[in-house]
Order: C-alpha cells, then structure tokens, then sequence
C-alpha cells in the first residue's frame, strides 16, 4: 500500500534523464526511534540487517551502512542514523555521529528519507529535531527530503489512504514540514509478507528519489562539512604515503604511527565538528528561545486582553442585570397601578348601578 503524493507533470518528465545519473543511491534514514525507521531500510534493502526496536538483540545506536543492488545493476546504500535525531545528547556525540555518517555517505547524500509512523502522533521533539537537522546541514537539505510514513498495514486494515489520515491528523507543523518537502512523501508497509507489495512501494519511493536528483541537477547534497572531511582524508592519505616510503622503520613502527595519524586526524575532525555545532545549536538556540519568549508575550497579552474582555462582559452583564430588575420593578408597580384604577373603576360602576336599583336612591351599605 506505498502511496506516493500527486506529481506534477514536469516531475515525472524530470525522470526521463534519470539515466544520465550515477547509478549509486545513497539514502540516509532520520527520525525517532519506534516510528520504524530500522524496518524501513530493511524493507528497502530486501533483508533483515538492521535492528530494530522489537528485535531482542538490541537496536541500531550508532550509524551503519548497508547496500544491495537491484536487478536493472543500481546500488542503494541505506545509512540508518538514530544518532542523528537526538540534539539533546551533546554536541560531541552528535559530531561523532556526523563524521560517521559522512565518512559513509563519501561522495554526499541523494536522499534524506524522514521517517514517521500514522501510529504515532507528531511530536514537538521531531519537530525541533528537524530545524536542528536543518540548521546543521543547511537551508538545502530541504531539497533532499522525502518523508515516510510507516503503519500502511493499519491504514489498510481501516480502509484508509495515507491522504484520509493525513486530512484528518495533520498538525500544522507536519503540514509545514511537508510542504517544506515538496509534498515528498509515501507510505509504507513494513510488516507485509507480500513480496510484490513490498518491492512496489520500494520502486515509488526510488522513483520519487529519481525526480529528486533530476531536480537538484543530478547532484547529492554536499556542503562544506563533507569538503572539509574529504579534504582531510586526502591530505591523511597523503601523508600515508610519505610514511610508507620512510627509510629506517619497521612495518610495525609505520603500522604504528599510521594509526596515530589516523586517529590525531579524526580528534581534529571531531573538535572541528563538535565547535561548528555547538556554534550552531547555541544559535537555534537562542532563535528558539526568543521565539518562544515571544510567543509567551503574545500568549501573555492575549491572555490579559481576554480578562480585561471578561471583566468588561462581566461589568456590562451586572450592568443590564440591574436595568432588568428596575424594569421589572417599574413594569410591576405600573402593573398594580393599572390594576387599582381598573378595580376604582369597577367599584363606581358597581356604585352607580347598586343605587340606581335601591328604592329612593338609599344605599344601605354606604
């Protein structure tokens, strides 16, 4: 049940030059832990290699990479990332994590698969954890976005399409970060036995990573990160090199110091890395808190002009309650009023008639 959003017709003429492109798909796989983002690159890649969530020996903790190749020869290279998602573990470990996912990716990313599940509701926490994602890689990360959402089984078993669930349990953030995609995004299901099933919600999904390409000029994403750590690696091999041709020194020494270089490499990565981030989380950070400052001031003033508002009402309402009773009073006196003058004038009526009856004009009881 893998189904896509509606694409325009300059999408599907985009794929057309798709051939033209690397014949390497590299996807890396983001988003909270339990929304089955670990079954999803199993799905993708035809077997069981990740773990996942329910499997008893333990879920992916750090990045891994796994690729298989389909029967027209395209190699997709899966990277699952749960380091990623979490910005609240510190900026080393994130930057671990970064270096880890790059040095996979090599030669960049083709596609960002943000996974959610229809099971879950969206959360705050994937929110931030996508203006984080953005903050660190780039306003252009966007461009390479695709979101899945997992749990098709369920919508199927409710006579759902993905479009029915999200017309009913779309927040606004979800909605923005959708549009933000480009309306990128397919269904998935991850439990189906159904080989065709599973192998056609792959081909929609490889298809809308197609279009992506074509429209990011057949280019992965790369920023200066990657430039940086590709630079590093060549100027580490190159100082290899010159170690390998060192005069005077046993295989072990050089095997030794080789090591050194490579790990006195990586330290400079990390703290670079680590620095950047900080940098940059302290930013979307502050951003975050004047944002929320500010809405806390609206919120405030909103909140104070609804209770001058009530206090008002209130006034207006004890206001009319005491014209009420007065109208009231004065509609009750006016009654009694009326009633007395009505009864006068029965009494003399009555009056005239009982002494017009009373022989010799005599009253008897006045």
């Amino acid at each position: 049940m893998g189904q896509t959003s509606v694409l325009a017709d300059d999408d599907c003429k985009c794929v057309s030059c798709s051939s033209t492109l690397d014949n390497v798909r590299t996807l890396v796989l983001f988003g909270r832990t339990g929304n089955g983002k670990s079954a999803t690159g199993n799905s993708i890649l035809g077997r069981n290699v990740f773990k996942s969530r329910a499997s008893s020996s333990g879920v992916t903790t750090s990045c891994e990479m796994e690729a298989t190749v389909l029967h027209y020869r395209q190699i997709v290279n899966v990277i699952d990332s749960p380091g990623l998602f979490d910005f609240t573990v510190g900026s080393e470990l994130i930057g671990k994590e970064i270096v880890k996912c790059i040095g996979l990716a090599k030669d960049g990313i083709h596609a960002i698969l943000v996974v959610f599940s229809v099971r879950t509701r969206f959360s705050a926490e994937e929110e931030s954890a996508l203006r984080s994602l953005q903050k660190l890689f780039g306003s252009k990360i966007v461009d390479y976005m695709i979101v899945i959402f997992t749990g098709g089984d369920e919508l199927e078993e409710n006579d759902e399409t993905l479009d029915d669930y999200l017309g009913r349990e779309c927040p606004e953030p979800l909605k923005a970060i959708l549009s933000l995609c480009g309306n990128r995004y397919v269904l998935f299901d991850n439990k189906t036995k159904d080989e065709k099933k599973r192998h056609k919600q792959v081909q929609q999904l490889l298809f809308i990573v197609d279009i992506l390409i074509s429209k990011n000029g057949g280019q992965p994403y790369t920023d200066k990160l990657f430039k940086e750590i590709k630079k590093r690696e060549m100027e580490l091999q190159k100082q290899q090199r010159e170690v390998d041709s060192m005069q005077g020194y046993s295989k072990e020494d050089i095997l030794e110091y080789k090591k050194q270089m490579e790990q006195q490499a990586y330290n400079d990565q990390l703290y670079q890395i680590t620095q950047m981030i900080e940098s940059k989380l302290m930013e979307a950070t502050t951003k975050l808190e004047e944002q929320l400052a500010k809405e806390q001031a609206a919120r405030l003033a909103a909140e104070e002009y609804a209770k001058a508002a009530q206090m008002k009402s209130n006034n207006e309402i004890k206001k009319l309650r005491r014209h009420l009773m007065r109208a009231k009073e004065e509609l009750h006196q006016r009654s009694q009023d009326s009633s007395f003058k009505k009864l006068r004038r029965h009494f003399d009526q009555a009056h005239v008639e009982l002494r017009r009856r009373t022989p010799n004009h005599h009253c008897t009881i006045l």
